[in-house]
């Protein structure tokens, strides 16, 4: 019984139970310590971004606070001799940070064991933002470099249960939103794109998992990890489960047959963290590997990181289908600087690029390592101004922006027919 309540502690706090320590404390009788209060002025779950530091979330004090492990160097190298590959710059810049068991997945594909992965999009709009594309990009990248096949779920049942949307709404955003995925270069043999409105009905294998997920997961739980509350529908209190189950390699029957043993590895925003706190404490109690995970960051808004983007605010980010001459004149109004008041104390004094979001969204996009660590340099020592460090970013958004526009129109209802079809996928497994 102890075990058991040790256990329904970890899950919903995200860290182990010690004795007269209070959670969210380190040390017992760490009350009175301002490092702690600090603590909480960010806070992090699926729904909400909140912290009050220019600078964005502390995400070290995130890893302490989820009980995750920081993405090392030693790591990186690992990646690298395993994968024979140069690391990608979301991992080299730390934008890929915090890991869940990836030493794990590393073992299984030097020992010729099978992994796949999984990653998701929940269709809230019809127009993606660059921030959305960020986990498409590295996950693009590890099924290239690992050769694995991939499950990419559109939760259209959770926006309908979370947004003012008819379900007719939800699954349209979820066809145009495969549009965009499709056209970051996945290969249609190895990747398979499902809608939960539509694949649940056609896969008994996805709900028998769903339904054991929901036997062993509490209300309490739930209420405890995601904040619910009396009020909210009984659809949200069950549809961490529905996410949960893409996990089990046995929810994919025509991928996977009715195999429970291959591990799974999710690259996600470090939002997503409390779902598979959840799926990794239930999946030994029903038979599976737990689910490694990559944490990445947020992509900041352009008004500051202080929150996440929201789709609903066009000036918020640049979105996937901004013209060359908006993407411009959005950098230019209301990217968020982290330079002087004028030109004379900026050349003097020199800027901050800890909070400038034009130098942020360099690192998320510019491949070259030595011009961003050119960039930095100038902009704090003053050399380059605010202007120029803006200009740098728009002739490295426009022609990245209109590339994928050329992309995405290739990709017909027929594609998208394609990869949503449920089938075998194509891979070396064992």
């Amino acid at each position: 019984m102890l075990l058991s309540l040790k256990m329904n502690y970890k899950t919903a706090m995200g860290e182990e139970y010690k004795a007269g320590c209070p959670p969210g404390n380190s040390t017992a009788g760490s009350n009175g310590d301002p490092d702690a209060t600090k603590a909480s002025e960010d806070f992090v779950d699926p729904w909400t971004v909140r912290t009050s530091s220019a600078k964005g979330i502390d995400y070290d004090k995130l890893i302490v606070q989820f009980g995750s492990s920081k993405i090392d160097k030693e790591l990186i190298n690992r990646i690298e001799r395993a994968t024979g590959q140069r690391p990608h710059r979301f991992l080299r810049r730390g934008i890929f940070f915090s890991h869940r068991d990836m030493n794990q997945i590393l073992d299984a594909y030097e020992n010729k064991k099978p992994f796949y992965l999984y990653t998701g999009r929940g269709p809230s709009s019809e127009a993606m933002h660059l921030g959305h594309l960020v986990p498409f990009i590295f996950t693009k990248w590890l099924q290239d470099v690992f050769d694995v096949p991939l499950v990419i779920q559109m939760s259209d049942d959770e926006k309908y249960l979370w947004k003012d949307l008819t379900l007719e709404q939800a699954y349209s955003y979820t066809v145009e939103n495969a549009k965009d995925i499709i056209a970051c270069g996945f290969d249609v043999n190895k990747t398979f794109i499902f809608s939960d409105l539509e694949y649940m009905g056609q896969s008994p294998g996805f709900y028998k998992n769903v339904v054991k997920i929901q036997k062993h997961v509490t209300f309490n739980q739930v209420k405890g990890i995601f904040g619910f509350t009396d009020s909210d529908c009984i659809g949200k209190i069950s549809f961490p489960a529905v996410q949960a189950a893409p996990s089990f390699s046995n929810s994919f029957p025509k991928i996977f047959r009715d195999r429970t043993d291959i591990q799974c590895l999710i690259p996600c925003a470090i939002d997503q963290d409390p779902y598979f706190r959840m799926t990794r404490d239930v999946a030994p109690r029903i038979g599976h590997p737990k689910p490694a995970l990559l944490h990445s960051t947020f992509f900041p808004a352009l008004q500051g990181a202080q929150t996440k983007m929201s789709a609903s605010d066009p000036n918020s980010s640049i979105f996937l289908t901004d013209t060359a001459k908006q993407i411009k004149s959005k950098v230019n109004k209301h990217a968020f600087s982290g330079g002087r008041d004028t030109v004379e104390e900026h050349r003097q004094f020199g800027g901050n690029c800890e909070v400038d979001v034009s130098f942020m969204y360099l690192t998320f996009f510019l491949e070259d390592d030595d011009s961003l660590e050119q960039i930095r340099k100038d902009y704090t020592s003053g050399a380059m101004l605010t202007g120029e460090l803006k200009k740098t970013l728009i002739d490295v958004l426009q022609p990245l922006i209109a590339e994928h526009q050329a992309r995405r129109k290739a990709v017909t209802e027929e594609t998208v027919k394609e990869f949503m079809a449920p089938r075998q996928l194509s891979f070396h497994f064992q």
